[in-house]
């Protein structure tokens, strides 16, 4: 296989960190999680950041951070990007131009099903109908996601499944 940049997105719970590590090893190259990247950046959790200073603030680190790693990644990689990265700045652009970009669109019940007991996602905490924050939620980030050049639909994407894409 050619050396390429992987960029999983999707929304939260789509399975992005965990089909990105079994991804990154079967491709036998590094995982980046973005998520992770901007916490060691900041020196707090996101859900501290977002608490502390605002949703906005989080996604401007978001951004710088995601730029320093589109600098410095290895010519094969396969990074997991935050549900709402390809939403603000330019940041699906920048993806799109670094690399393979994959929607892992997985149905809104599955998401559901998913996030039930996730009360420390930072952006679910203090709403009380979930089921409709997370399909609005859905419904304003997929024209963002939508401009990923592979989309993978369903309730079981597989490892398998991604790697076929990228042949």
């Amino acid at each position: 296989m050619q050396e390429q940049k992987v960029f999983l997105i999707g929304y939260m719970a789509s399975g992005k960190s965990t089909l990105g590590k079994e991804l990154s090893q079967k491709l036998n190259c590094p995982f980046v999680d973005l998520d992770n990247k901007v916490e060691e950046q900041m020196g707090m959790r996101i859900e501290e950041a977002i608490e502390k200073y605002g949703e906005l603030y989080f996604r401007k680190q978001e951004h710088e951070t995601l730029k320093k790693i589109l600098e410095s990644l290895p010519e094969s990689a396969v990074v997991a990007t935050g549900g709402g990265t390809p939403v603000f700045y330019n940041n699906m652009k920048m993806l799109n131009d670094s690399g393979q970009t994959i929607f892992l669109d997985v149905p809104l019940q599955e998401l559901m099903s998913r996030l039930e007991d996730h009360e420390d996602r930072p952006l679910l905490k203090n709403h009380k109908d979930k089921m409709e924050f997370i399909a609005k939620h859905l419904f304003e980030r997929r024209p963002f996601y939508s401009l990923s050049k592979h989309r993978v639909v369903g309730v079981g994407i597989n490892v398998i499944d991604l790697a076929k894409l990228l042949k």
